[in-house]
């Protein structure tokens, strides 16, 4: 049985930024159920995608995997293919918790990697995702990371993109918030808990709009954007190279 999201249920005298230390990991598949609206409806996109566009032997890239569950998704879609699923993060707690789900044989090897995503190489890829990764990566960072991903991708290769968003117009920006709030309280989260977690992530999760996301997507080079997804302050898009 997955263990509950308590993070944040006790009143804290000082909250520190979030990290993706032991503590979430062990609990990190409660926190995702709970807190992103449409999570498990991105899991089963990202295999679909794969499906369509990967090419026999071309790696796919897991960038900010977690504890693996878009690799599985991919190797699950890809199984009797010939490739190499690359799952990287930087919490060696996710990799750790994640070899329990990623153990299974495939013609899709799944390689862990601890590493920071801005570091690795991309190389012959025709899949690369980051599934509600982007958004902890320092702003003045993304488009060079987005940029290399682009560089390192066969033509006719997706990239898929998850992320928290927000929205130019203040009204509309108040409306989504608080049902995100409504979502996560209809969760099982108290008030307390979404507050002292939303200051958790204050400095840590800094999210854009879709135009900022399309803008930045047509900038680097990518022929098309499609968004295919979006509930409250969540949307998920691919493009095509």
């Amino acid at each position: 049985m997955d263990k509950k999201d308590n993070v944040y249920s006790d009143p804290l005298e000082k909250i520190v930024d979030f990290r993706f230390d032991e503590k979430v990991a062990s609990i990190f598949e409660d926190m995702l159920r709970r807190s992103i609206p449409g999570y498990a409806a991105s899991i089963t996109a990202i295999g679909l995608l794969a499906k369509r566009f990967f090419k026999e032997g071309t790696n796919c890239y897991d960038l900010g995997s977690s504890l693996g569950a878009a690799s599985l998704s991919m190797q699950k879609s890809l199984e009797g293919k010939k490739g190499k699923i690359i799952a990287v993060d930087n919490s060696q707690a996710m990799i750790e918790r994640s070899k329990e789900f990623l153990s299974e044989p495939s013609t899709m090897e799944i390689e862990l990697k601890c590493a920071d995503i801005s570091e690795i190489e991309i190389k012959n890829a025709s899949v690369v995702v980051l599934n509600y990764t982007l958004q902890f990566i320092p702003r003045e960072q993304r488009g060079n990371l987005l940029r290399k991903i682009f560089n390192g991708m066969i033509d006719g290769g997706i990239l898929i993109v998850s992320e928290k968003i927000k929205f130019s117009d203040g009204e509309e920006q108040k409306l989504m918030t608080d049902l995100y709030y409504d979502f996560k309280e209809f969760n099982g989260y108290s008030k307390l808990e979404i507050s002292q977690k939303r200051e958790a992530l204050e400095n840590v999760l800094i999210p854009e709009t879709l135009d900022e996301h399309k803008e930045r997507i047509e900038k680097i080079g990518f022929s098309k954007f499609y968004l295919w997804y979006k509930y409250f302050t969540f949307a998920s898009y691919f493009a095509i190279k």
